[in-house]
């Protein structure tokens, strides 16, 4: 039944992604291509909505791809499933792991899959970045658009940095690509 998969999925999907969103990227495409549920265009295109879109993108591509699987309910399962994990985690450490959290092997433990996930969500980015910008067909081997469009944001970061001494939103650059992607697409 397609509300029990997707509920067993996307719990372990919460289950085993540390570090959040960005981490779970990898385990999430995983699981979509290897279930049939979208082929990587698909899934690239879900990960641009869900971090275009209002609230956490683990969440918002449980949402899409149990509402895309099985409507409204496996919208809800999905998310539901991807949602437990954590918020049993937080109950958790709230009523009995305080003091734990202060130990300093605990401490070390958890910097050590910080580390880890800062890798994984670089590799990710990096991936996209490259999967976004290459095309291996007979015509083309770079998307021209995407690379100027990457460029334009690059420049508007570098700059507004410089004058603000601040960095840009990330709304802002969300913004900016949708035009250039609507103007260039």
């Amino acid at each position: 039944m397609i509300y029990i998969e997707l509920f067993v999925e996307f719990l372990k999907i919460g289950l085993f992604s540390f570090g959040g969103a960005y981490g779970a990227i990898p385990i999430i495409q995983d699981v979509v291509l290897q279930k049939e549920w979208m082929d990587h265009d698909m899934f690239y295109n879900m990960i641009a909505i869900s971090e275009s879109t209002p609230g956490p993108i683990m969440v918002n591509a449980a949402t899409y791809i149990g509402n895309m699987q099985a409507g409204f309910f496996g919208a809800l399962v999905a998310t539901s499933g991807v949602v437990l994990p954590a918020f049993v985690i937080i109950l958790l450490i709230i009523a009995l792991f305080q003091k734990l959290l202060k130990n300093d092997k605990v401490q070390m433990i958890l910097k050590g899959i910080e580390s880890c996930i800062i890798g994984v969500i670089i590799a990710t980015g990096m991936y996209m970045l490259i999967s976004g910008i290459l095309v291996i067909d007979e015509k083309h081997f770079i998307d021209h658009d995407s690379l100027m469009i990457l460029m334009i944001l690059i420049i508007v970061s570098i700059a507004y940095f410089k004058k603000k001494r601040k960095t840009i939103s990330p709304i802002a650059l969300i913004i900016i690509s949708a035009v250039f992607g609507g103007i260039l697409f």
